[in-house]
């Protein structure tokens, strides 16, 4: 790792309030598919250590930010039903949420992007930026176990959940008020993926209205298509 890298990395630690004992999560976790296929002569160059693509680290961290953040809400809300929990969730984990705070973290700078993709701004793509936070998630707790990730949620999410006074209304229900009050039509919901163990899956939905999308992950399809609602209800909203 040059100097340049490693001081660009001890830079985020500050920044994440955490140092980590394996730094070479933290560049995985900053490194997007793009420059971990590069390919020279036809072929793919062998990957260094640590320098692979950051999605095993982002597969982990999304079940790792859902399972905190799931905690906290029944912490913090100890007498609301799991419709209105969902939604918080839904609305806490959405990718526009997830790239906001990428943002305030400065993540993208600290992005590692084959050169064309950096040239077309994909450092800077919420969906990227928002996977490579929770890719940065996974590697905390793989680095130092729950505790301090759990403490990572807590300091990035609390302003926003402090600010939550009433459950949001399901996401599904909102978009469709949404478009329908514009006189649009309705948003068209597609599984675009599904994956993982069969006790513990993980769909991947997309909705479009508007002309935009949004996507949304889950362990049910009903879930998932409550945060790609959510997920585009703010790209509509912003």
């Amino acid at each position: 790792m040059s100097d340049a890298a490693r001081f660009r990395l001890e830079e985020l630690e500050v920044r994440l309030g955490y140092r980590f004992v394996n730094p070479d999560l933290l560049q995985e976790a900053l490194t997007h598919r793009s420059a971990a296929h590069q390919k020279a002569g036809g072929r793919k160059r062998q990957k260094a250590k640590g320098a692979g693509s950051n999605e095993r680290l982002e597969f982990i961290g999304d079940r790792v930010l859902g399972l905190l953040m799931a905690e906290w809400l029944l912490e913090r809300f100890p007498n609301e039903q799991e419709g209105a929990l969902g939604s918080r969730l839904a609305h806490l984990v959405s990718r526009v949420f997830l790239a906001e705070i990428a943002d305030k973290l400065d993540l993208p700078q600290s992005l590692t992007v084959a050169a064309h993709e950096a040239r077309a701004g994909v450092q800077t793509a919420a969906n990227v930026v928002a996977d490579a936070l929770e890719a940065v998630l996974g590697a905390v707790f793989l680095d130092g176990g729950l505790e301090p990730a759990r403490q990572m949620v807590r300091d990035w999410w609390k302003s926003a959940l402090d600010a939550q006074a009433h459950p949001p209304k399901d996401p599904k229900t909102a978009l469709q008020e949404w478009v329908l009050g514009r006189g649009q039509s309705l948003p068209v919901y597609e599984t675009i993926g599904a994956d993982g163990p069969s006790h513990a899956p993980l769909f991947v939905v997309r909705v479009t209205a508007g002309g935009l999308f949004g996507e949304g992950r889950a362990g049910s399809k009903r879930a998932a298509e409550s945060a790609a609602a959510a997920d585009l209800l703010e790209k509509l909203e912003g």
